[in-house]
């Protein structure tokens, strides 16, 4: 049976009465879902909070305890959003520049499949590639640096089509480079190789997109792995069988990519704040221990000495 619809008024209502959560201030608790719904607000953040069996919230769970919850959710997409941007924006620089110092600068060297690693299983995902690049070369208007190289140089090179790609687009350009433009493309990650490379932009673009289509994050997983790193193992990080159960599938998986692929500097910078998201937090609300939330977030408990070793 599909759930009715329910005013503000009757979902704050069975929130309360029906669903024991403590609301302190309806007027408060009613804006609050008038400006991030029900679904995204209740249906996101309750799972901590509330009894899996009876569907009943438990030892006095506020509805400031949940708000709390989305904010620093929130935050938390804003920092690794950050980031990820960063990493983005060395990737673009480095495809375009690899690709352009052995093809040159028209795009007919890009819209060529014979520049790519052209095995059967590469074919399609080729030609799905170069319809996207011709489009974006030589059809699409929204971009107006684009449209002054078409309209004024009858060439659009790839070091100004390539700000024009999303990060699913560039990691997909890169997994179809040829292996000695990738190795000379990695290098500039001093401690990673091709294939993890290739890997690490693959699953950073799913985090990539839960961070821009503002969805949870804090306890996301997913169904590729992160690369096994020698951090996985100084970090004495448990296995289940032969997978890691930390730094795969979650957030600390971004966390191990963002030590491997930022310069130390930034690291720092991004270790600094996401400890200082994590106490403000924990001032705001007693609910949700930290022990408890690192686990959902899938950190290990010793996580903030990933700096302590080298890679």
């Amino acid at each position: 049976m599909a759930k009715p619809f329910l005013t503000y008024e009757q979902q704050l209502e069975k929130l309360r009465n029906e669903k024991n959560l403590i609301i302190n201030n309806l007027d408060a608790a009613k804006e609050a879902l008038k400006s991030i719904g029900y679904f995204s607000l209740i249906g996101g953040y309750k799972t901590p909070f509330i009894n899996s069996m009876t569907r009943i919230y438990q030892n006095n769970a506020s509805f400031n305890d949940i708000l709390a919850l989305y904010h620093f959710d929130l935050a938390l997409r804003e920092l690794i959003f950050k980031y990820l941007c960063k990493i983005e924006c060395r990737m673009r620089q480095l495809v375009s520049y690899h690709f352009c110092a052995i093809h040159g600068e028209q795009q007919s060297a890009y819209l060529d499949p014979h520049n790519y690693n052209l095995s059967r299983k590469n074919t399609n995902d080729i030609n799905r590639l170069i319809n996207i690049l011709n489009y974006q070369a030589n059809k699409n208007p929204d971009h107006a640096y684009v449209v002054h190289q078409r309209n004024v140089y009858h060439n659009v090179p790839l070091w100004v089509l390539i700000n024009t790609l999303t990060y699913g687009q560039i990691s997909k350009l890169y997994t179809l480079l040829p292996f000695q433009m990738q190795s000379s493309i990695s290098k500039n990650f001093p401690h990673v190789k091709e294939k993890p490379l290739e890997q690490y932009l693959k699953v950073l673009t799913l985090f990539r997109n839960v961070c821009a289509h503002n969805e949870r994050l804090f306890s996301f997983r997913t169904q590729i792995d992160f690369p096994d790193t020698k951090l996985h193992d100084k970090l004495s990080i448990p296995q289940k069988g032969t997978q890691y159960i930390c730094g795969k599938k979650d957030l600390f998986g971004v966390v191990i990519a963002f030590r491997y692929l930022l310069p130390a500097d930034s690291f720092l910078d991004f270790k600094r704040s996401l400890i200082k998201l994590l106490h403000t937090y924990h001032k705001q609300s007693s609910q949700l221990d930290e022990p408890t939330l690192l686990v959902m977030m899938g950190f290990p408990s010793n996580w903030t000495s990933i700096t302590r070793y080298s890679l």
